[in-house]
């Protein structure tokens, strides 16, 4: 078992023009967890993004893509755990209590349950399924705030090198190796703004769709690839 402290914690942030969201974020971490060391690895913003993160965060330039960011700023981490948080994701109250619950109880990995904010009455619904799914069958999505240790990323590869999945993906292979997933009791509060701004049953028809062509064996272009956009998650 690897002890956790929130002194041991690196808590890394990919973004791409997130200049909305990502200094408010990075306050709310600060203020949570003021022990744990901040990684922004910013995928080329044009907006003020990495401005705005500097002084709140260790800034990491990376190629755009969202695996490659997450992977670089683990590299580039010291923590022995490791938690991976969108910007537009705020992480609930007391989330190191959950966390070191989770060490305590044998796990090397995990994530949180979702809420999704936004304007649409089926969101709920949505995020409902989507801890059902972490419930039942042991798979997270990356704005679940999925957490574990260093040892365990490095041992798994890190995440898969795609433009799309590769927070299924990697969850997927915990699965496949008989790796258990902890689902923390509290949850993390996600934006919906991708609904909100898409509509809801086009941007769910999209996910969808994206769904099926991979377990139709469709491949999924490596991250440096524009396919994806490399900035959306699939429910």
């Amino acid at each position: 078992m690897i002890p956790f402290s929130p002194a041991a914690l690196s808590i890394v942030v990919p973004a791409f023009n997130e200049a909305g969201v990502v200094a408010g974020a990075l306050r709310r971490v600060a203020s949570q967890a003021p022990q744990a060391e901040r990684i922004v690895v910013d995928g080329g913003s044009s907006d003020g993004t990495v401005e705005l993160a500097r002084p709140l965060a260790k800034v990491i330039q990376s190629a755009r893509g969202r695996a490659v960011q997450l992977n670089l700023g683990a590299r580039e981490s010291r923590g022995d755990w490791l938690l991976f948080l969108h910007a537009d994701t705020a992480l609930p109250d007391g989330f190191l209590d959950e966390m070191a619950r989770a060490a305590g109880r044998g796990f090397e990995a995990g994530a949180f349950r979702l809420r999704i904010a936004g304007r649409h009455r089926l969101l709920p619904l949505l995020a409902w399924g989507a801890n059902q799914r972490t419930r039942w069958r042991g798979i997270a999505l990356g704005d679940q705030a999925l957490f574990c240790t260093r040892r365990l990323f490095i041992g798994q590869g890190g995440f898969p090198p795609v433009s799309i999945l590769e927070d299924y993906l990697f969850t997927l292979g915990l699965k496949q190796a008989g790796i258990p997933l902890y689902l923390a009791r509290s949850a993390v509060t996600t934006s919906g703004r991708r609904w909100d701004q898409g509509g809801f049953w086009r941007t769910w028809w999209q996910f969808r769709m994206i769904y099926w062509r991979f377990r139709q064996g469709g491949e999924l272009s490596r991250s440096g690839d524009r396919a994806g956009g490399g900035y959306e998650d699939v429910r």
